[in-house]
């Protein structure tokens, strides 16, 4: 089992920046490929990006290429979701999420993933 907390959410103007943290214990954390999802009122779950096991490789959905960037620190088990100029179309609950990477594969449904977090709330609105 990995339980994974996330935080970091907030208020924040448009154009503004927001850095989520998620944290894992329980088990190792270097062997899973992390997502960061999220989920505004009324809309499906959404991958916003992910990143390989060992962070050499990463991947982000069209909307926020270039605002947003996801890092991690295996020896922290913690993932990170840099976001910059955001926007309140940006407004969400965001998650991160964790499964066993197998070889180059790009895991992008909620259903590929095994364990989550409880979710963090950004609001993007001045």
């Amino acid at each position: 089992q990995v339980q994974l907390v996330e935080s970091g959410g907030g208020l924040v103007q448009p154009g503004g920046s927001l850095r989520l943290s998620c944290v894992g214990t329980g088990r190792t954390f270097s062997p899973y490929q992390m997502g960061w999802f999220r989920q505004a009122p009324g809309n499906e779950r959404e991958l916003v990006g992910a990143i390989r096991w060992n962070g050499g490789s990463t991947y982000y959905t069209d909307s926020v290429k270039g605002r947003f960037t996801i890092s991690r620190d295996n020896a922290k088990s913690t993932v990170y979701l840099q976001m910059t100029s955001l926007k309140p179309e940006d407004t969400a609950v965001y998650y991160c999420a964790a499964r066993v990477q197998y070889g180059g594969a790009w895991y992008a449904r909620p259903t590929d993933y095994n364990y989550w977090g409880q979710g963090t709330q950004v609001t993007v609105s001045s």
